[in-house]
Protein backbone atom coordinates (compact mmCIF):
# COMPACT_ATOMS: atom_id res chain seq x y z
CA UNK A 1 0.00 0.00 0.00
CA UNK A 2 2.37 2.68 1.01
CA UNK A 3 4.58 1.43 -2.49
CA UNK A 4 1.19 2.16 -4.55
CA UNK A 5 0.57 5.28 -2.47
CA UNK A 6 4.28 6.80 -3.18
CA UNK A 7 3.71 5.67 -6.95
CA UNK A 8 0.76 8.01 -7.22
CA UNK A 9 2.38 10.40 -5.62
CA UNK A 10 5.16 10.57 -7.31
CA UNK A 11 2.85 10.45 -10.84
CA UNK A 12 0.91 13.88 -9.18
CA UNK A 13 4.32 15.73 -8.56
CA UNK A 14 5.33 15.09 -12.53
CA UNK A 15 7.97 13.31 -11.67
CA UNK A 16 8.99 10.42 -14.14
CA UNK A 17 8.96 6.66 -13.30
CA UNK A 18 11.32 3.58 -14.47
CA UNK A 19 9.31 1.24 -12.35
CA UNK A 20 6.02 0.85 -10.47
CA UNK A 21 5.29 -1.66 -7.98
CA UNK A 22 2.37 -3.94 -9.05
CA UNK A 23 1.15 -6.64 -6.82
CA UNK A 24 0.67 -9.86 -8.32
CA UNK A 25 -1.76 -12.14 -7.73
CA UNK A 26 -1.72 -16.04 -6.61
CA UNK A 27 -4.05 -18.79 -8.18
CA UNK A 28 -7.39 -18.77 -7.11
CA UNK A 29 -8.21 -20.74 -3.96
CA UNK A 30 -11.00 -22.48 -2.53
CA UNK A 31 -12.06 -22.39 1.14
CA UNK A 32 -14.31 -24.12 3.01
CA UNK A 33 -16.17 -23.82 6.39
CA UNK A 34 -19.50 -23.60 8.47
CA UNK A 35 -19.71 -19.98 8.81
CA UNK A 36 -17.93 -17.12 7.45
CA UNK A 37 -18.29 -14.14 9.19
CA UNK A 38 -17.08 -10.82 6.59
CA UNK A 39 -15.87 -7.95 8.95
CA UNK A 40 -13.06 -8.00 11.90
CA UNK A 41 -14.90 -5.35 13.99
CA UNK A 42 -16.49 -6.20 16.86
CA UNK A 43 -20.22 -6.97 15.56
CA UNK A 44 -17.79 -9.87 13.70
CA UNK A 45 -15.79 -11.38 16.22
CA UNK A 46 -18.26 -11.74 18.52
CA UNK A 47 -20.30 -13.39 15.81
CA UNK A 48 -17.73 -15.30 14.94
CA UNK A 49 -17.09 -16.07 18.94
CA UNK A 50 -20.25 -17.16 19.17
CA UNK A 51 -20.79 -19.24 16.46
CA UNK A 52 -17.74 -21.06 17.45
CA UNK A 53 -18.78 -21.81 20.80
CA UNK A 54 -22.59 -23.36 19.36
CA UNK A 55 -19.41 -26.04 17.99
CA UNK A 56 -18.80 -24.22 14.40
CA UNK A 57 -15.90 -24.19 12.30
CA UNK A 58 -15.58 -20.40 11.65
CA UNK A 59 -13.30 -18.04 9.14
CA UNK A 60 -13.80 -14.27 9.49
CA UNK A 61 -12.13 -12.36 6.83
CA UNK A 62 -11.33 -8.57 7.09
CA UNK A 63 -10.11 -6.52 4.16
CA UNK A 64 -7.91 -3.91 6.18
CA UNK A 65 -4.52 -4.96 7.22
CA UNK A 66 -6.22 -5.39 10.88
CA UNK A 67 -8.78 -5.74 13.05
CA UNK A 68 -11.18 -3.66 14.73
CA UNK A 69 -12.77 -1.71 12.03
CA UNK A 70 -15.00 1.20 13.60
CA UNK A 71 -15.28 -0.17 17.32
CA UNK A 72 -10.96 0.35 17.27
CA UNK A 73 -12.18 3.69 16.38
CA UNK A 74 -14.73 3.86 19.06
CA UNK A 75 -15.06 5.61 22.64
CA UNK A 76 -15.92 2.25 24.53
CA UNK A 77 -19.47 3.85 25.71
CA UNK A 78 -21.60 1.06 26.11
CA UNK A 79 -25.24 1.29 27.49
CA UNK A 80 -26.91 -1.31 29.84
CA UNK A 81 -29.79 -0.92 32.14
CA UNK A 82 -28.17 -1.71 35.27
CA UNK A 83 -30.04 -2.02 38.30
CA UNK A 84 -27.22 -3.49 40.57
CA UNK A 85 -24.99 -0.19 39.50
CA UNK A 86 -27.83 2.35 39.62
CA UNK A 87 -28.43 1.45 43.64
CA UNK A 88 -25.39 2.76 44.16
CA UNK A 89 -26.11 5.81 42.43
CA UNK A 90 -27.48 9.35 43.78
CA UNK A 91 -30.90 10.62 41.81
CA UNK A 92 -30.35 14.25 41.13
CA UNK A 93 -32.97 17.28 41.28
CA UNK A 94 -33.05 16.97 37.23
CA UNK A 95 -33.25 13.79 36.63
CA UNK A 96 -36.05 13.54 38.93
CA UNK A 97 -37.39 16.79 36.95
CA UNK A 98 -37.14 14.80 34.00
CA UNK A 99 -39.08 11.17 35.67
CA UNK A 100 -41.59 13.73 36.24
CA UNK A 101 -42.21 14.90 33.15
CA UNK A 102 -42.27 11.59 31.85
CA UNK A 103 -45.22 10.61 34.26
CA UNK A 104 -46.79 13.62 32.82
CA UNK A 105 -46.78 12.61 29.21
CA UNK A 106 -49.79 11.29 27.17
CA UNK A 107 -50.13 9.18 24.00
CA UNK A 108 -52.05 11.81 22.79
CA UNK A 109 -49.11 14.65 22.64
CA UNK A 110 -48.73 15.64 19.03
CA UNK A 111 -44.75 15.63 19.53
CA UNK A 112 -44.44 11.78 20.38
CA UNK A 113 -46.34 10.80 16.84
CA UNK A 114 -47.68 7.93 18.84
CA UNK A 115 -50.77 8.36 16.70
CA UNK A 116 -48.11 6.64 13.55
CA UNK A 117 -46.67 4.45 15.95
CA UNK A 118 -49.25 2.95 18.23
CA UNK A 119 -46.94 -0.29 19.06
CA UNK A 120 -45.06 2.50 21.23
CA UNK A 121 -47.85 3.06 23.21
CA UNK A 122 -47.42 0.13 25.78
CA UNK A 123 -43.59 1.64 26.12
CA UNK A 124 -44.95 4.86 27.24
CA UNK A 125 -47.83 2.94 29.80
CA UNK A 126 -44.88 0.78 30.98
CA UNK A 127 -42.25 3.35 31.74
CA UNK A 128 -44.70 5.32 33.59
CA UNK A 129 -45.33 1.89 35.90
CA UNK A 130 -42.20 1.71 36.68
CA UNK A 131 -41.16 5.25 38.18
CA UNK A 132 -44.65 5.33 39.82
CA UNK A 133 -43.44 1.75 41.33
CA UNK A 134 -39.85 3.24 41.74
CA UNK A 135 -40.86 6.54 43.92
CA UNK A 136 -43.39 4.43 45.58
CA UNK A 137 -40.24 2.02 47.11
CA UNK A 138 -38.44 5.02 47.70
CA UNK A 139 -41.18 7.22 49.90
CA UNK A 140 -39.30 9.36 52.36
CA UNK A 141 -36.30 9.44 49.86
CA UNK A 142 -35.41 12.76 48.63
CA UNK A 143 -33.54 13.09 45.05
CA UNK A 144 -30.16 14.30 45.47
CA UNK A 145 -29.75 13.26 48.59
CA UNK A 146 -30.44 9.80 49.09
CA UNK A 147 -32.73 8.73 46.46
CA UNK A 148 -31.03 5.77 44.73
CA UNK A 149 -30.49 6.42 40.46
CA UNK A 150 -32.93 4.63 38.61
CA UNK A 151 -33.22 3.50 35.09
CA UNK A 152 -35.64 0.37 33.59
CA UNK A 153 -35.83 -1.72 29.88
CA UNK A 154 -38.77 0.42 29.17
CA UNK A 155 -37.14 3.72 29.83
CA UNK A 156 -33.81 2.63 27.41
CA UNK A 157 -36.60 1.83 24.67
CA UNK A 158 -38.31 5.02 25.35
CA UNK A 159 -35.13 7.23 24.86
CA UNK A 160 -34.43 4.73 21.63
CA UNK A 161 -37.70 6.03 20.34
CA UNK A 162 -37.77 9.53 20.68
CA UNK A 163 -33.71 9.65 20.15
CA UNK A 164 -34.71 7.89 16.96
CA UNK A 165 -37.83 9.95 16.10
CA UNK A 166 -37.01 12.30 13.20
CA UNK A 167 -39.09 14.20 10.44
CA UNK A 168 -36.99 13.45 6.80
CA UNK A 169 -36.98 16.16 4.19
CA UNK A 170 -40.17 14.85 2.33
CA UNK A 171 -42.52 15.15 5.39
CA UNK A 172 -42.46 11.37 6.76
CA UNK A 173 -41.58 10.55 10.29
CA UNK A 174 -39.22 7.53 10.97
CA UNK A 175 -38.88 5.71 14.52
CA UNK A 176 -36.93 2.22 15.06
CA UNK A 177 -38.57 -1.21 15.04
CA UNK A 178 -39.58 -1.80 18.51
CA UNK A 179 -38.97 -5.48 18.38
CA UNK A 180 -35.42 -4.82 17.16
CA UNK A 181 -35.39 -1.75 20.37
CA UNK A 182 -36.39 -3.96 22.74
CA UNK A 183 -33.98 -7.06 21.86
CA UNK A 184 -31.17 -4.42 22.59
CA UNK A 185 -32.22 -3.05 25.77
CA UNK A 186 -33.16 -6.25 27.57
CA UNK A 187 -29.83 -8.05 25.87
CA UNK A 188 -26.96 -5.09 26.48
CA UNK A 189 -26.43 -5.81 30.49
CA UNK A 190 -25.97 -9.79 29.59
CA UNK A 191 -23.75 -8.82 26.22
CA UNK A 192 -21.86 -6.58 28.32
CA UNK A 193 -21.21 -9.46 31.22
CA UNK A 194 -20.60 -12.17 28.39
CA UNK A 195 -17.99 -9.71 27.13
CA UNK A 196 -16.79 -9.61 30.50
CA UNK A 197 -16.00 -13.81 30.40
CA UNK A 198 -14.68 -13.29 27.37
CA UNK A 199 -11.48 -11.46 29.04
CA UNK A 200 -12.70 -7.68 28.17
CA UNK A 201 -12.05 -5.27 31.02
CA UNK A 202 -15.59 -3.94 32.53
CA UNK A 203 -16.37 -2.40 36.09
CA UNK A 204 -18.68 -4.63 38.39
CA UNK A 205 -21.70 -3.83 38.97
CA UNK A 206 -22.09 -2.87 42.63
CA UNK A 207 -18.87 -0.30 42.68
CA UNK A 208 -19.48 0.79 39.00
CA UNK A 209 -19.86 4.37 38.00
CA UNK A 210 -22.49 5.06 35.24
CA UNK A 211 -22.09 8.32 32.99
CA UNK A 212 -23.91 10.18 30.50
CA UNK A 213 -21.89 9.28 27.37
CA UNK A 214 -22.20 12.17 24.45
CA UNK A 215 -25.79 12.12 23.09
CA UNK A 216 -27.18 9.15 25.33
CA UNK A 217 -29.66 11.04 26.81
CA UNK A 218 -29.66 9.05 30.80
CA UNK A 219 -26.41 8.20 32.74
CA UNK A 220 -26.45 4.43 32.07
CA UNK A 221 -23.04 3.89 30.54
CA UNK A 222 -20.52 2.03 31.69
CA UNK A 223 -17.06 2.26 31.69
CA UNK A 224 -15.37 0.18 28.81
CA UNK A 225 -12.14 -0.70 27.71
CA UNK A 226 -11.87 0.19 24.16
CA UNK A 227 -9.31 -0.07 21.10
CA UNK A 228 -6.34 -2.31 21.11
CA UNK A 229 -6.77 -3.95 24.58
CA UNK A 230 -10.46 -4.58 23.64
CA UNK A 231 -9.70 -5.86 20.08
CA UNK A 232 -6.77 -7.85 21.13
CA UNK A 233 -8.92 -9.73 23.94
CA UNK A 234 -11.48 -10.29 21.71
CA UNK A 235 -9.08 -11.85 19.16
CA UNK A 236 -7.66 -14.35 21.81
CA UNK A 237 -11.23 -15.45 22.55
CA UNK A 238 -11.52 -16.20 19.16
CA UNK A 239 -8.67 -17.83 18.30
CA UNK A 240 -8.88 -20.26 21.70
CA UNK A 241 -12.10 -21.31 19.74
CA UNK A 242 -10.16 -21.72 16.94
CA UNK A 243 -11.83 -19.02 14.49
CA UNK A 244 -9.09 -18.92 11.02
CA UNK A 245 -8.86 -14.81 10.68
CA UNK A 246 -7.46 -13.56 7.40
CA UNK A 247 -7.01 -9.43 7.40
CA UNK A 248 -6.24 -8.07 3.99
CA UNK A 249 -9.29 -10.56 2.28
CA UNK A 250 -12.14 -8.34 0.97
CA UNK A 251 -15.47 -9.75 -0.06
CA UNK A 252 -17.02 -8.98 -3.14
CA UNK A 253 -20.18 -11.07 -3.85
CA UNK A 254 -22.38 -13.49 -1.91
CA UNK A 255 -22.89 -16.97 -3.50
CA UNK A 256 -26.50 -18.16 -3.52
CA UNK A 257 -27.52 -21.55 -4.56
CA UNK A 258 -31.22 -22.71 -4.93
CA UNK A 259 -32.14 -19.66 -2.74
CA UNK A 260 -30.04 -19.94 -0.14
CA UNK A 261 -26.59 -18.05 0.49
CA UNK A 262 -23.90 -21.17 0.51
CA UNK A 263 -20.55 -18.79 0.82
CA UNK A 264 -18.96 -15.92 -0.40
CA UNK A 265 -16.63 -14.68 -3.09
CA UNK A 266 -13.63 -12.62 -1.80
CA UNK A 267 -10.16 -11.40 -3.09
CA UNK A 268 -6.90 -10.73 -1.31
CA UNK A 269 -5.38 -7.45 -1.44
CA UNK A 270 -2.90 -8.93 -4.06
CA UNK A 271 -5.94 -9.96 -6.29
CA UNK A 272 -6.28 -13.41 -5.25
CA UNK A 273 -9.21 -14.47 -5.91
CA UNK A 274 -11.04 -16.89 -3.22
CA UNK A 275 -14.11 -19.06 -3.07
CA UNK A 276 -15.25 -19.25 0.15
CA UNK A 277 -18.02 -22.24 0.43
CA UNK A 278 -19.86 -22.03 3.65
CA UNK A 279 -22.30 -25.05 5.48
CA UNK A 280 -24.71 -23.05 7.40
CA UNK A 281 -24.24 -19.33 6.10
CA UNK A 282 -22.55 -16.33 6.24
CA UNK A 283 -22.70 -13.06 8.62
CA UNK A 284 -22.29 -10.01 7.42
CA UNK A 285 -20.53 -7.21 9.82
CA UNK A 286 -18.78 -5.20 7.49
CA UNK A 287 -19.69 -1.62 9.29
CA UNK A 288 -21.80 1.21 7.52
CA UNK A 289 -20.68 3.80 4.77
CA UNK A 290 -19.67 7.21 6.35
CA UNK A 291 -15.89 6.55 4.85
CA UNK A 292 -17.76 7.32 2.16
CA UNK A 293 -19.15 10.61 1.95
CA UNK A 294 -20.60 10.21 -1.46
CA UNK A 295 -22.79 7.74 -0.59
CA UNK A 296 -24.44 8.90 2.22
CA UNK A 297 -24.64 12.48 0.48
CA UNK A 298 -26.37 9.91 -2.52
CA UNK A 299 -29.16 8.53 -0.15
CA UNK A 300 -29.14 11.40 2.26
CA UNK A 301 -32.84 12.56 3.37
CA UNK A 302 -32.02 14.26 6.77
CA UNK A 303 -29.06 17.05 6.35
CA UNK A 304 -29.57 18.37 2.84
CA UNK A 305 -26.86 21.12 2.40
CA UNK A 306 -24.91 20.43 6.05
CA UNK A 307 -23.53 16.95 3.61
CA UNK A 308 -21.31 17.02 0.81
CA UNK A 309 -19.56 14.32 -1.01
CA UNK A 310 -16.22 15.31 1.01
CA UNK A 311 -17.66 15.59 4.68
CA UNK A 312 -15.21 14.42 7.00
CA UNK A 313 -15.67 11.43 8.97
CA UNK A 314 -14.47 9.63 12.49
CA UNK A 315 -14.52 6.49 10.61
CA UNK A 316 -11.68 4.10 9.93
CA UNK A 317 -11.24 4.33 5.83
CA UNK A 318 -12.72 0.62 5.56
CA UNK A 319 -15.95 1.22 6.24
CA UNK A 320 -17.66 1.89 2.79
CA UNK A 321 -20.88 0.28 2.57
CA UNK A 322 -19.58 -2.97 0.89
CA UNK A 323 -22.06 -5.46 2.44
CA UNK A 324 -24.91 -3.57 2.14
CA UNK A 325 -24.22 -3.31 -1.35
CA UNK A 326 -23.29 -7.12 -1.27
CA UNK A 327 -26.47 -7.63 0.56
CA UNK A 328 -29.27 -5.13 -2.21
CA UNK A 329 -27.13 -7.75 -5.00
CA UNK A 330 -29.18 -10.51 -3.87
CA UNK A 331 -32.43 -9.02 -2.86
CA UNK A 332 -32.12 -7.96 0.49
CA UNK A 333 -34.32 -5.52 1.75
CA UNK A 334 -32.63 -1.82 3.08
CA UNK A 335 -33.95 0.57 5.89
CA UNK A 336 -33.08 4.60 6.47
CA UNK A 337 -30.51 4.50 4.20
CA UNK A 338 -30.98 8.36 4.16
CA UNK A 339 -29.74 8.90 7.67
CA UNK A 340 -26.51 9.11 8.77
CA UNK A 341 -25.29 10.31 12.40
CA UNK A 342 -23.27 13.58 12.52
CA UNK A 343 -20.70 13.50 15.61
CA UNK A 344 -20.31 17.08 16.51
CA UNK A 345 -17.58 16.51 18.87
CA UNK A 346 -14.94 16.18 16.30
CA UNK A 347 -10.98 17.18 15.20
CA UNK A 348 -12.10 20.33 13.26
CA UNK A 349 -9.03 19.28 10.98
CA UNK A 350 -9.29 15.57 10.51
CA UNK A 351 -12.66 14.30 11.67
CA UNK A 352 -11.81 12.20 14.34
CA UNK A 353 -12.85 11.97 18.12
CA UNK A 354 -9.18 12.34 18.96
CA UNK A 355 -7.23 15.64 19.53
CA UNK A 356 -9.30 17.39 22.21
CA UNK A 357 -10.95 16.63 25.46
CA UNK A 358 -14.49 16.18 26.85
CA UNK A 359 -15.94 14.70 29.21
CA UNK A 360 -19.44 13.18 30.32
CA UNK A 361 -22.17 15.00 28.63
CA UNK A 362 -23.71 15.87 32.29
CA UNK A 363 -20.52 18.09 32.96
CA UNK A 364 -19.86 19.33 29.08
CA UNK A 365 -20.18 23.43 28.41
CA UNK A 366 -20.10 24.59 25.17
CA UNK A 367 -19.72 27.84 23.90
CA UNK A 368 -20.15 29.64 20.30
CA UNK A 369 -17.19 32.24 19.32
CA UNK A 370 -18.46 34.95 21.05
CA UNK A 371 -18.10 33.11 24.77
CA UNK A 372 -21.97 31.97 24.66
CA UNK A 373 -23.83 28.80 25.07
CA UNK A 374 -25.70 27.89 22.50
CA UNK A 375 -27.75 23.97 23.02
CA UNK A 376 -28.43 22.02 25.18
CA UNK A 377 -25.17 19.32 25.62
CA UNK A 378 -27.24 16.41 26.97
CA UNK A 379 -29.40 16.22 23.86
CA UNK A 380 -29.06 13.76 20.98
CA UNK A 381 -26.46 14.33 18.83
CA UNK A 382 -28.03 15.54 15.47
CA UNK A 383 -29.75 18.09 17.71
CA UNK A 384 -25.96 19.12 18.80
CA UNK A 385 -24.76 18.74 15.16
CA UNK A 386 -27.55 20.90 14.08
CA UNK A 387 -26.92 23.59 16.20
CA UNK A 388 -23.19 23.45 15.70
CA UNK A 389 -23.79 23.74 12.09
CA UNK A 390 -25.59 26.61 12.28
CA UNK A 391 -22.29 28.65 13.73
CA UNK A 392 -19.76 30.22 11.77
CA UNK A 393 -17.59 27.35 10.07
CA UNK A 394 -19.98 25.44 12.00
CA UNK A 395 -16.75 25.74 15.26
CA UNK A 396 -17.45 25.43 18.62
CA UNK A 397 -16.02 25.56 22.16
CA UNK A 398 -15.87 23.11 24.95
CA UNK A 399 -14.99 24.08 28.43
CA UNK A 400 -13.42 21.59 30.40
CA UNK A 401 -12.07 21.54 34.17
CA UNK A 402 -11.65 17.75 34.54
CA UNK A 403 -14.21 15.34 35.94
CA UNK A 404 -11.22 13.43 37.21
CA UNK A 405 -10.45 16.03 39.94
CA UNK A 406 -14.18 16.56 41.07
CA UNK A 407 -14.82 16.28 44.90
CA UNK A 408 -16.99 14.58 46.59
CA UNK A 409 -19.97 16.87 46.14
CA UNK A 410 -19.45 17.23 42.02
CA UNK A 411 -17.17 20.40 42.37
CA UNK A 412 -14.52 21.12 39.01
CA UNK A 413 -10.86 21.62 40.21
CA UNK A 414 -9.56 21.57 37.75
CA UNK A 415 -7.06 19.85 35.17
CA UNK A 416 -4.08 18.87 35.16
CA UNK A 417 -2.02 19.22 32.07
CA UNK A 418 -0.55 15.58 32.75
CA UNK A 419 -3.58 13.89 32.31
CA UNK A 420 -5.02 12.28 29.28
CA UNK A 421 -7.44 13.50 26.59
CA UNK A 422 -9.10 11.37 23.83
CA UNK A 423 -6.83 9.11 21.72
CA UNK A 424 -3.92 8.51 24.71
CA UNK A 425 -1.97 11.96 24.40
CA UNK A 426 -1.89 14.08 27.43
CA UNK A 427 -3.53 17.48 27.80
CA UNK A 428 0.35 19.11 27.27
CA UNK A 429 0.58 17.17 23.83
CA UNK A 430 -2.03 18.31 22.65
CA UNK A 431 -1.48 22.05 23.32
CA UNK A 432 1.89 21.33 22.17
CA UNK A 433 0.38 19.73 18.86
CA UNK A 434 -1.62 22.68 18.47
CA UNK A 435 -5.05 21.34 19.15
CA UNK A 436 -6.63 22.42 22.18
CA UNK A 437 -5.85 25.75 25.05
CA UNK A 438 -4.82 25.42 28.19
CA UNK A 439 -4.28 27.67 30.88
CA UNK A 440 -3.67 27.68 35.43
CA UNK A 441 -5.99 30.42 35.08
CA UNK A 442 -8.38 32.15 32.86
CA UNK A 443 -6.08 35.40 32.33
CA UNK A 444 -3.15 32.68 30.67
CA UNK A 445 -6.15 30.92 28.71
CA UNK A 446 -7.65 33.90 27.41
CA UNK A 447 -3.90 34.60 26.42
CA UNK A 448 -3.42 31.09 25.00
CA UNK A 449 -6.37 31.45 22.24
CA UNK A 450 -4.34 34.41 20.91
CA UNK A 451 -2.72 31.44 19.07
CA UNK A 452 -4.79 28.78 16.66
CA UNK A 453 -5.59 25.62 17.91
CA UNK A 454 -7.50 22.85 16.21
CA UNK A 455 -8.24 24.85 13.13
CA UNK A 456 -9.66 27.87 14.79
CA UNK A 457 -8.68 31.65 15.35
CA UNK A 458 -11.14 33.11 17.22
CA UNK A 459 -9.76 34.63 20.15
CA UNK A 460 -11.87 34.63 24.20
CA UNK A 461 -11.36 37.19 26.73
CA UNK A 462 -10.85 36.27 30.45
CA UNK A 463 -14.11 38.18 31.13
CA UNK A 464 -15.95 36.35 28.77
CA UNK A 465 -14.91 33.14 29.48
CA UNK A 466 -15.47 33.99 33.56
CA UNK A 467 -19.00 35.05 32.58
CA UNK A 468 -19.92 31.76 30.53
CA UNK A 469 -18.62 29.82 33.11
CA UNK A 470 -20.26 31.40 36.50
CA UNK A 471 -23.63 31.48 34.66
CA UNK A 472 -23.25 27.78 34.10
CA UNK A 473 -22.29 27.60 37.42
CA UNK A 474 -25.48 29.07 38.64
CA UNK A 475 -27.37 26.73 36.70
CA UNK A 476 -25.64 23.07 37.87
CA UNK A 477 -26.20 24.50 41.53
CA UNK A 478 -29.64 25.50 41.02
CA UNK A 479 -30.42 22.53 38.91
CA UNK A 480 -32.17 24.27 36.19
CA UNK A 481 -31.14 24.90 33.32
CA UNK A 482 -33.71 28.17 31.56
CA UNK A 483 -31.96 28.34 29.04
CA UNK A 484 -31.86 24.97 27.11
CA UNK A 485 -33.26 22.38 29.61
CA UNK A 486 -30.36 20.62 30.07
CA UNK A 487 -31.74 17.36 32.22
CA UNK A 488 -29.16 16.77 33.89
CA UNK A 489 -26.34 18.79 35.54
CA UNK A 490 -23.27 18.11 37.33
CA UNK A 491 -19.30 19.59 37.28
CA UNK A 492 -19.60 23.31 39.04
CA UNK A 493 -16.41 24.56 37.71
CA UNK A 494 -14.63 26.01 41.06
CA UNK A 495 -12.85 28.55 39.29
CA UNK A 496 -11.18 30.29 42.93
CA UNK A 497 -9.89 26.97 43.89
CA UNK A 498 -8.56 26.65 40.31
CA UNK A 499 -6.80 29.89 40.08
CA UNK A 500 -5.58 29.26 43.50
CA UNK A 501 -3.35 26.15 42.03
CA UNK A 502 -0.84 26.58 39.48
CA UNK A 503 -0.78 22.32 38.97
CA UNK A 504 -4.08 22.72 37.62
CA UNK A 505 -6.42 24.75 35.08
CA UNK A 506 -9.23 24.94 32.20
CA UNK A 507 -8.95 23.03 28.58
CA UNK A 508 -10.93 24.59 25.55
CA UNK A 509 -10.84 21.99 22.74
CA UNK A 510 -12.32 23.63 19.34
CA UNK A 511 -14.97 21.01 17.92
CA UNK A 512 -16.72 20.56 15.16
CA UNK A 513 -19.40 18.07 13.26
CA UNK A 514 -17.90 15.14 10.79
CA UNK A 515 -19.96 11.86 9.82
CA UNK A 516 -19.66 9.03 12.74
CA UNK A 517 -22.64 6.16 12.16
CA UNK A 518 -24.69 5.32 9.27
CA UNK A 519 -28.80 4.42 10.56
CA UNK A 520 -29.52 2.77 7.99
CA UNK A 521 -28.54 -1.03 6.42
CA UNK A 522 -29.59 -4.18 5.30
CA UNK A 523 -33.09 -5.28 7.61
CA UNK A 524 -32.85 -7.80 9.66
CA UNK A 525 -35.40 -9.30 12.32
CA UNK A 526 -34.85 -9.92 15.70
CA UNK A 527 -32.54 -13.45 14.94
CA UNK A 528 -30.12 -11.08 12.91
CA UNK A 529 -31.10 -12.58 10.10
CA UNK A 530 -31.20 -10.70 6.63
CA UNK A 531 -34.64 -10.04 5.42
CA UNK A 532 -35.51 -9.77 1.61
CA UNK A 533 -37.84 -7.07 -0.10
CA UNK A 534 -40.87 -9.21 0.85
CA UNK A 535 -40.09 -9.73 4.41
CA UNK A 536 -39.24 -13.14 4.05
CA UNK A 537 -35.93 -14.59 5.56
CA UNK A 538 -32.95 -14.94 3.23
CA UNK A 539 -31.87 -18.38 4.03
CA UNK A 540 -28.40 -18.31 5.37
CA UNK A 541 -27.51 -14.89 5.72
CA UNK A 542 -27.45 -13.03 9.21
CA UNK A 543 -25.99 -9.47 9.92
CA UNK A 544 -25.10 -7.21 13.10
CA UNK A 545 -23.59 -4.19 14.02
CA UNK A 546 -23.92 -1.25 11.70
CA UNK A 547 -24.24 -2.78 8.32
CA UNK A 548 -27.81 -3.04 9.62
CA UNK A 549 -30.67 -0.77 10.05
CA UNK A 550 -33.90 -0.51 12.04
CA UNK A 551 -32.46 -0.21 14.91
CA UNK A 552 -31.75 3.28 16.08
CA UNK A 553 -33.90 5.25 12.89
CA UNK A 554 -33.09 8.59 12.92
CA UNK A 555 -30.27 9.34 15.31
CA UNK A 556 -28.58 6.57 17.67
CA UNK A 557 -27.89 6.93 21.03
CA UNK A 558 -24.41 7.76 22.25
CA UNK A 559 -23.34 4.48 23.52
CA UNK A 560 -25.92 2.32 21.98
CA UNK A 561 -23.57 1.18 19.14
CA UNK A 562 -21.31 -1.07 21.40
CA UNK A 563 -24.24 -2.37 22.68
CA UNK A 564 -25.69 -2.99 19.59
CA UNK A 565 -22.73 -4.66 17.71
CA UNK A 566 -22.28 -7.13 20.79
CA UNK A 567 -25.79 -7.72 20.70
CA UNK A 568 -26.56 -8.38 17.64
CA UNK A 569 -23.47 -9.23 16.67
CA UNK A 570 -23.41 -12.45 19.30
CA UNK A 571 -27.50 -13.33 18.78
CA UNK A 572 -26.07 -13.78 14.65
CA UNK A 573 -23.21 -16.07 15.75
CA UNK A 574 -25.52 -18.20 18.39
CA UNK A 575 -27.89 -18.83 15.60
CA UNK A 576 -25.69 -19.22 12.67
CA UNK A 577 -23.53 -21.52 14.73
CA UNK A 578 -26.58 -23.54 15.36
CA UNK A 579 -28.11 -23.98 11.85
CA UNK A 580 -28.98 -27.21 10.08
Amino acid sequence: AIMRAAAEAAKAAGLTLTGEYHAQPGEAETWDTDVLVMGGGGAGLSAAISAAQEGAKVILIEKSSFLGGNTMMAGGAFNAVDPEAQAGQILSNAQKNTLDGYLALTAEDEALHLDQFPQWKEVLTQLQSDINAFYAANTGKTAGVDMPGFDSIALHMWHIYTGGLRQMSDGRWICSDIELARTLAENALDSYDWTGSLGVATSSHAGGKLSTVLGAMWPRTHSYTNGVPLINALREAAEKLDVKIYTETAGTELIVTDGKVTGIKAEKADGTPITINTAKGVILASGGYCANPAMVKEYDEYWGDDLSDHTLSTNAGTDTGDGIVMAMAIGADTVDLGVAQMMPSSSPIKGTMTDGIWADASEQLWIDGNAKRFVNEYAERDVLAKASLALDDGLFYIIYAGSGLRSGDGVCKGVDPTSPGMGGTTVQQMVDNGHVWYGSTLAELAEATKTSAGGSHVTFTEEQLRSAIELYNSYVENQNDPDFGKEVLNGIIDLEAIEADPNVGIVITPRKSSLHHTMGGVKINTSAQVLNEDGQVIPGLWAAGEVTGGIHAGNRLGGNAIADIFTFGRIAGKNAGSAQ
